[in-house]
């Protein structure tokens, strides 16, 4: 991670920033930033993700509108934006990949803000020539981030809930659900925990939940739809934003176990024989070694 920032450290200081300062970016931070997605491998899934970076020229007002987020996003100059093709397991994927890169460059010092919806699709997808069985599901601003929120951007916050966080023991589960994990029965994984709990997610809705197996490090992982979340209320041209939550979610747990020395890796598997909530769906599982 850049500046050998710890992975936690950078994931606390993470937070959505939708006011710039019309900068464009440093070369230095640029070429860090367009080494670092040039050289990503492929998400925990297999899909392969191709991000670029997309800037507009700030006098020229036809790119400016091409690469328009519907005033979600004020003063940015330059962009992250992505594609990757149709397949099984893309959107996790690309989340996964996506908030890798979002990661690397708060490391860096420059503000992001995920995009899943309030951004020009069609205006983006022409600059990155989004190919026939693309998808394009979200975007980012990378910035250098103003001195203080427009008031746009703080009532966009608000209402989003950005700083409140589910409890942990609404999110994390001993063997089934219903019965809350402690923080000693995680054993070293508390800590990859905690950070899939600061995960971002759209309109904060935090629809990870994980049941650790008694006495193994096995975790699998749930989405969990709320009632105003579910079915066509979470898909936009670019595909399911909750799915892409269940990628960021998996970004967190898996570089986090990483860097404390927790080896394992996500595979999806056979759904385990678990009583699920209403609303609540298999995705993946963590296998430790």
């Amino acid at each position: 991670m850049a500046n050998e920032l710890l992975i936690a450290d950078v994931i606390r200081v993470r937070s959505s920033w939708r006011s710039y300062d019309g900068r464009p970016l440093e070369p230095g931070d640029r070429a860090r930033l367009e080494d670092f997605i040039a050289a990503l491998e492929p998400g925990p899934f297999g899909g392969r993700v191709r991000l670029e970076l997309v800037e507009a020229s700030p006098g020229d007002r036809a790119e400016l509108r091409a690469l328009g987020t519907y005033g979600a996003v004020k003063r940015a100059r330059t962009f992250l934006a992505g594609a990757i093709k149709q397949r099984p397991m893309d959107m996790e994927d690309y989340g996964y990949v996506f908030e890798r890169a979002v990661l690397f460059a708060t490391a860096l010092g420059l503000g992001t803000c995920w995009l899943g919806a309030s951004f020009n699709r069609s205006g983006f997808a022409s600059k990155i020539n989004l190919a026939r069985g693309e998808i394009l599901p979200a975007v980012s601003p990378v910035g250098y981030v103003a001195s203080r929120r427009t008031a746009v951007d703080a009532v966009t916050r608000f209402f989003a809930r950005a700083k409140r966080r589910k409890p942990w023991e609404k999110l994390f589960f001993d063997g089934a659900f219903g019965r809350p994990l402690s923080r000693e029965a995680a054993g070293p994984y508390a800590e990859v925990l905690a950070m899939v709990r600061l995960a971002p997610s759209a309109s904060n809705r935090q629809p990870w939940r994980i049941v650790k197996e008694a006495g193994r490090d096995v975790f699998h992982l749930f989405i969990s739809r709320s009632a105003v979340y579910s079915g066509v209320a979470t898909s936009v041209a670019g595909g399911d934003l909750q799915r892409l939550d269940m990628g960021i979610a998996c970004c967190h747990f898996g570089l986090t176990a990483r860097e404390l020395g927790l080896p394992g890796k996500w595979e999806r598997l056979e759904p385990p024989a678990l009583k699920l909530p209403e609303r609540t769906s298999y995705v993946a599982t963590w296998r430790g070694r």
